[in-house]
């Protein structure tokens, strides 16, 4: 193993335990942290294997806008923050969600493994450049990238609208 391979390998099991972490706490704030944990090594594994845009782009959008903006909503919405024991689910259903989600990895496990085999990249060479990944994002995929910055800024207007509607209804009562 190359020491490329063992960083790989550690920035992959810190995104794999932060994502894991991500959905199993009873904290909201705790998982919206937790997340931007994982979406930042993510963007680890990504440098890691050679891919500096996709990394940068990975820490600008996701972890710098998205988790902002949950974070953003959050607060805006006055959201409890503790664990709610009238909201929880109940054991079994994590229980059920667990095995639904074991189940799940098992299957892309098994149909994505025998596929690889022991074939090898050469990560020293890149296949897409970056003047590549950027004709394709500002020329065929520049309308679906602009609606998904509209869709998040309609996200955030919607906060917005029911943290005001939710502070006129406690002021009245």
């Amino acid at each position: 193993m190359t020491t490329r391979d063992i960083v790989f390998v550690v920035v992959g099991v810190i995104t794999a335990l932060s994502g894991l972490l991500a959905v199993s706490t009873r904290h909201v704030v705790h998982a919206a942290l937790w997340l931007l944990v994982c979406l930042g090594s993510l963007a680890g594994c990504y440098i890691v294997l050679g891919q500096e845009l996709v990394g940068i782009v990975q820490l600008l959008v996701y972890v710098g806008a998205i988790v902002v903006l949950v974070l953003f909503a959050l607060m805006l919405t006055r959201a409890p923050i503790g664990p709610q024991p009238d909201i929880d689910a109940p054991v079994w259903q994590r229980v059920v969600a667990a095995l639904l989600g074991a189940a799940t990895t098992a299957l892309v496990a098994a149909a994505t493994l025998p596929v690889i085999g022991q074939q090898s990249v050469d990560l020293d060479t890149p296949v897409v450049t970056t003047q590549q990944i950027a004709s394709a994002i500002f020329g065929t995929w520049v309308w679906p990238f602009e609606l998904l910055s509209v869709l998040l800024l309609v996200a955030l207007v919607g906060a917005f609208a029911v943290s005001r509607v939710v502070l006129a209804r406690r002021s009245r009562s």
